[in-house]
């Protein structure tokens, strides 16, 4: 069953190293900011900062969670985040499990 009205988001922050990213998903799921944090490692970044192409080992945190905790979701990525400028951008999620989709809900809730 899926369901094509949705207020979910998946969130993604990159950061230095996978256990850092680990560490955002634990205190972010343990506030209800996201309902779930997967930890991707092994990630190779090339991007542009000061002027300077750059290339990084980082890792990747996919959070889930939903419009309504977005803005403290955000928020709570900037304070503890060790970069001066994190990535934290926020994609809709148009359809899914409908039961998914209301346990990342009542996680965030």
């Amino acid at each position: 069953m899926t369901s094509t009205s949705t207020d979910a988001l998946v969130v993604l922050v990159t950061t230095p190293t996978a256990e850092r990213a680990a560490e955002l998903a634990r205190a972010l799921v343990g506030e209800r900011l996201a309902a779930c944090g997967n930890v991707v490692p092994g990630l190779r970044s090339i991007y542009r900062w000061e002027g300077k192409v750059q290339e990084d080992d980082e890792a990747l945190l996919v959070l889930k969670t939903t419009r309504a905790r977005f803005e403290a979701l955000r928020d709570r990525v900037l304070a503890l985040h060790p970069y001066e400028v994190p990535e934290v951008i926020a994609l809709p999620v148009e359809a899914g499990s409908a039961a998914y989709l209301r346990w990342i809900s009542a996680e965030t809730a």
